[in-house]
């Protein structure tokens, strides 16, 4: 049983909250989401007080630290997202991306990076067995 941290946007925008929590419903199957709370659909892009941002910055990076992979759904551009991202190649935790072909233009400092496992897809139905393979 794999330990997942799983990535998308909170505050850079909440679009895709519906479809994070199904991806991450989805892993939880048979592996420990670390980070489920990105797929609650409460989440917005204003929660957190600035008292908070410290506890925010630890709790995630510890969770990054514990995970045996990173999944990321990065149609929804997100600062904090890539922060994770980076933060997880610096510790050479591997890293897979998703990001839905027809609505987004991935950053080049995603593509460009051969450390990254890219996954661009059509429909949702695509994401699933790509799961099925990383977490094996």
């Amino acid at each position: 049983m794999k330990k997942v941290y799983f990535a998308g946007s909170i505050r850079g925008g909440r679009q895709d909250a519906d479809l994070y929590k199904r991806i991450i419903a989805y892993i939880q199957r048979s592996h420990v989401v670390l980070t489920e709370h990105v797929g609650d659909l409460s989440k917005s892009k204003t929660e957190g007080l600035p008292n908070q941002e410290a506890a925010i910055y630890e709790q995630d990076t510890a969770w990054l630290r514990e995970a045996d992979v990173v999944i990321a759904e990065c149609s929804t551009p997100s600062l904090g997202v890539g922060y994770e991202l980076a933060y997880a190649e610096a510790r050479s935790i591997p890293v897979h991306i998703f990001y839905d072909r027809p609505r987004t233009n991935l950053s080049a400092m995603l593509t460009g990076n051969s450390y990254f496992h890219i996954h661009p897809y059509m429909s949702e139905s695509d994401i699933y067995p790509l799961l099925d393979t990383i977490l094996q």
